[in-house]
């Protein structure tokens, strides 16, 4: 199954979601230390004492297999920019937890570097990823938890019209702490036009 969805490329005017690669490691080990204390409150965490983060290649490496599962989509957010030769990334857009047969279902994250928050990249990416899911895939519902203080998160759900499925007590381990997350959810039949010409119609100028 993963050789049949993977590798994949998506673009909407400027920005580009592509596969991740080992030599992306200094661009993203770049952009994410400058966006360290911006990131650091929804930052997933080892919940085993004195267990660390995996490297940048463990990660690369563990999502290549999830790649070959079939059970995950690990995107960089890119964008093209004036007198740069590549897309620069500007952030990361995961669909993981893929799950296929009568479930039809996966679970989205993702960041955005703070320079570029505020210029409706976050929901442009999930609208791109979640249709694909949806249109290509044939998954039939994508979810999203948010820790409920991550105002800028619950509004992309928001803005996307995602339906929020309730209260999920110390649900993943955040920033070195057990925390709550709210669920958000939504089916492909609640959007039979595609989630991102509805973003693209109704965005604000």
């Amino acid at each position: 199954m993963g050789s049949s969805i993977w590798p994949v490329t998506l673009t909407c005017g400027e920005l580009v979601l592509r596969p991740i690669r080992y030599r992306d490691r200094k661009e993203w080990t770049e952009v994410r230390s400058r966006n360290r204390d911006w990131l650091a409150p929804w930052e997933a965490s080892n919940p085993i004492a004195g267990g660390q983060l995996p490297s940048y290649r463990q990660m690369v490496r563990s999502l290549n297999i999830q790649t070959a599962q079939g059970t995950a989509l690990p995107f960089l957010i890119t964008e093209w920019t004036p007198g740069v030769r590549e897309p620069v990334i500007i952030g990361q857009l995961t669909v993981s937890s893929i799950v296929w047969g009568s479930a039809m279902m996966a679970t989205l994250g993702y960041w955005v570097d703070r320079s570029h928050a505020g210029r409706g990249i976050a929901p442009t990416a999930v609208a791109m990823a979640t249709d694909h899911c949806f249109g290509t895939l044939g998954l039939h519902r994508m979810e999203i938890n948010i820790k409920p203080d991550n105002g800028p998160s619950l509004r992309v759900v928001e803005k996307l019209g995602f339906r929020d499925e309730g209260y999920r007590p110390r649900f993943l381990h955040i920033n070195g702490e057990w925390a709550d997350h709210r669920s958000f959810a939504l089916t492909t039949e609640e959007v039979p036009e595609g989630i991102l010409n509805r973003w693209l119609q109704n965005r604000p100028s």
